[in-house]
């Protein structure tokens, strides 16, 4: 086989000797436009993982590395001149251009043939090759020249930076958070050589023009940034090479593949650097490109082979990767923090490292947010036990005169079976259930003010007394049996009413039986399928407002403890605020403080209602997951009034407001919404969305992404979720039955022990390259 390598950076570099080594008869060339020593940036970074990859893929480059390599296990984040360091943190920087220099001598050694100083302009000049593979990075020529097949999408991040050296020794991987008359300036900073570290600079825009840096070359930034920070820098310089300001490109590609060719590294894929993904994903890529051709498939089927396997893992990074480059693009977001919460905030940004992979890394510094969060709590006015503190998901929290036991939340989940709207036995069994379980807030479905407001034949309602009385029940035994506390979650269907029940064709009309549909406009939601509701006038708005204020009374008068109304996921209220289903022209269309008129017109209804010393929250769709759709201004604004109409907290959720919507799924996928609700506008939130664990509550709770985590689907399957997790952390504190307290004693009997076993396995399965931490330190040091 012939092939050619575009571009002599390490993905491309990586392949070729990774390929000549397993086929030595292969002819495989690398043409680099760069001289052999030519390299811009200055260190690169590796994971444990990384490094156990290399060395089962060539034991020869890995050792090479491992020997030019700086280990640090510790991250400190340096805060209001106060220093966090977490431990156990196992990551190596290394040299770009010793890497460089080992991957060339090491395809040099197999027989990789290279060609430096030599321009690629589109892949005709290898019309003889068997295999093409695209590595030209971050500025592919070759991309660019082939836009149009593989369609890839640049997305660049406000946030400006720059990669200087410097011959500062550090101890540790640092960020270096610096407050400034011109605005808030970051250094990510590590070690990569002996007496050789990066610096990375990292600002807003309006800083940075702040600074000047907009009017200033290379040189004349220098003094700037080794003013701001001189304390760091203890009387180093810093030291440039090529350090423009630029900001950063997330890129993605269609596809990968264009007949034998195929792009690998930044020219396929990017990922922010506050990961250190970038040599490391253009490695991982020579693997998974390597894999793919020994199946002995054919090269076209090998190519799409890696295009399939290899995209979920870069996906899953680059999500990550986006979720960390927005935590420091709203770094004033958290500058109000104490150190301790904004560093653990740092720390667990990305949503891959949580609560309990932080204090298996390094217990004392979970122990720190621990004590610090429950000396949070105590201060409000809580009891807390601080020698012995509670998780945070095991603190109590309080809205008006509600006191809740803990932090965490059962869903709204519809149940779709209720009968005319009364809610029966399973309704008792499955809402009973979950409040036995340890809840300390239980949501009912959404419940509909009228008949014709239901989603589905089988919803429940609240428009008279006999669904009333039958809810009375229920919550009267929660009462009775639990220490939880009920929300009654009132809704309106619009324009997704008079459908199916969820288990049969969700969101479509019913087969018969029909009833007439409202919304803010006449749009359907399936063009073609569904009914084209009215528009609603301002008698149907009237109507609809006394309906939900006659269902409020009920709803205290069955003893709910809170109330919330539904103003999301495309349903009447919410079809009112999202533009993509109000196009009205008249006084409740336009502009958000129109199309939110209607919406407020019912808060304030149910507000004058409902008992003053009783908390009230919405539920908000904060994105439509589609262009055109809510903006970040929107979802500002509507928070903004429903605080100023006294609503207590914001329930985040998202989307469902139209059929074409593209979510961004994820674990704990719609947290960035209410941590930015909850931190720029100043209001209780709660979370929910791909939330399952609750080492995940913990992590939501202690960064201040959320002051309750919601839970649906894990409540399904376990309604005794929160009595659970009360065993694992040892929390005696938590209610359980006395019909229980058996089960109790031997769940908290058993479960150090399931810990211990658990966090030994964890161990084990750390990274074999984990174990060079101590000597590879010292070292460094």
């Amino acid at each position: 086989m012939k092939v050619s390598v575009i571009g002599g950076g390490p993905g491309g570099l990586y392949f070729a000797l990774l390929a000549k080594k397993a086929w030595p008869r292969w002819d495989i060339t690398v043409y680099e436009r760069n001289r052999p020593d030519d390299t811009f940036g200055f260190g690169v970074v590796f994971s444990d993982q990384t490094l156990d990859a290399f060395k089962a893929y060539d034991t020869v480059t890995y050792e090479r590395i491992r020997r030019r390599f700086a280990y640090w296990g510790d991250v400190d984040v340096v805060y209001k001149g106060k220093v966090m360091r977490s431990g156990g943190n196992g990551f190596c920087g290394c040299s770009r251009n010793a890497l460089l220099n080992i991957l060339q001598d090491r395809g040099r050694e197999l027989g990789v043939q290279m060609r430096f100083q030599r321009e690629v302009e589109g892949l005709e000049e290898f019309a003889d090759s068997d295999l093409v593979v695209v590595a030209d990075g971050i500025n592919s020529r070759i991309r660019e020249k082939y836009k149009d097949h593989f369609q890839p999408s640049v997305d660049l991040r406000p946030n400006k930076f720059t990669w200087l050296g410097s011959t500062k020794p550090l101890d540790a991987f640092k960020y270096f958070f610096q407050e400034t008359p011109e605005g808030i300036i970051l250094a990510h900073c590590y070690q990569y050589e002996p007496d050789r570290s990066t610096w990375v600079i990292e600002t807003d825009e309006q800083t940075w023009k702040n600074f000047g840096f907009d009017k200033l070359s290379e040189a004349e930034m220098l003094p700037v940034i080794e003013k701001v920070f001189a304390e760091q820098l203890d009387g180093h310089s810093l030291i440039v090479n090529r350090s423009l300001w630029r900001n950063f490109p997330t890129i993605t590609n269609r596809t990968w593949v264009k007949g034998n060719a195929v792009l690998v590294g930044d020219a396929k894929a990017t990922a922010h650097f506050s990961i250190g993904s970038g040599t490391k994903l253009a490695m991982e890529d020579a693997i998974s490109l390597f894999n793919a051709l020994r199946s002995k498939e054919s090269v076209g089927q090998a190519l799409a082979n890696y295009d399939t396997a290899r995209r979920e893992e870069v996906e899953k990074t680059q999500h990550a990767a986006n979720v960390s480059l927005a935590w420091f693009e709203h770094m004033k977001r958290y500058w109000e923090m104490e150190p301790v919460q904004f560093a653990f905030g740092v720390m667990s940004r990305s949503k891959q490292i949580t609560w309990e992979n932080l204090e298996l890394r390094d217990p004392g510094f979970i122990k720190e947010i621990h004590r610090w969060f429950a000396k949070k709590v105590a201060e409000q006015g809580f009891a807390i036990d601080l020698k012995n503190p509670p998780v945070p998901m095991f603190t109590p929290f309080r809205l008006r005169d509600l006191v809740i036991e803990n932090r965490v939340v059962v869903s709204p989940m519809d149940q779709y079976s209720a009968v005319d709207g009364v809610p029966g036995d399973w309704h008792f069994v499955h809402l009973g259930s979950r409040a036995v379980g340890g809840a300390g807030l239980v949501y009912v479905e959404m419940t509909c003010p009228s008949p014709e407001g239901r989603i589905s034949p089988g919803d429940t309602g609240l428009w008279n007394e006999t669904q009333r009385d039958a809810f009375k029940r229920i919550v009267d035994f929660a009462h009775a049996n639990s220490k939880a506390k009920l929300c009654m979650q009132l809704g309106h269907s619009g324009r997704k009413g008079s459908t199916q029940l969820g288990w049969e064709r969700m969101d479509h009309p019913l087969e018969r039986g029909n009833w007439p549909v409202v919304s803010a406009s006449p749009i359907p939601y399936y063009e073609g399928v569904s009914q084209v509701p009215l528009e609603l006038d301002r008698k149907g708005m009237d109507r609809i407002v006394k309906d939900f204020e006659r269902s409020a009374r009920y709803a205290d008068q069955a003893g709910f403890d809170m109330l919330e109304i539904h103003m999301a996921h495309g349903y009447l209220l919410a079809s009112f605020i999202s533009p993509l289903t109000n196009q009205r022209s008249d006084e409740y269309g336009g502009s958000i403080e129109n199309r939110m008129r209607f919406p407020l017109a019912v808060w304030r209804a149910c507000r004058a209602v409902w008992p003053q010393e009783k908390p009230m929250s919405v539920r908000i769709s904060a994105t439509d997951w589609v262009p055109g759709g809510l903006t970040g201004e929107d979802l500002m604004a509507t928070v903004r009034m429903l605080k100023a109409e006294g609503c207590d907290m914001i329930d985040c959720s998202t989307g469902q407001t139209v059929p074409h919507q593209r979510p961004v799924y994820g674990r704990m996928y719609q947290a960035p919404f209410s941590d930015w609700v909850r931190n720029e506008i100043g209001i209780a939130t709660m979370t929910v969305g791909a939330v399952t664990t609750p080492d995940q509550v913990n992590t939501l709770l202690a960064s201040g992404k959320a002051d309750l985590v919601a839970l649906a689907r894990p409540h399904l399957a376990n309604p005794y979720f929160t009595l659970q997790a009360s065993a694992w952390y040892q929390q005696m504190g938590q209610h359980w039955p006395p019909q229980y307290l058996s089960g109790r004693d031997q769940a908290f009997r058993n479960a150090p022990r399931e810990r211990a076993e658990q966090t030994e396995l964890r161990i084990k399965s750390r990274p074999a390259s984990h174990e060079v931490k101590d000597s590879m330190a010292k070292k460094v040091a």
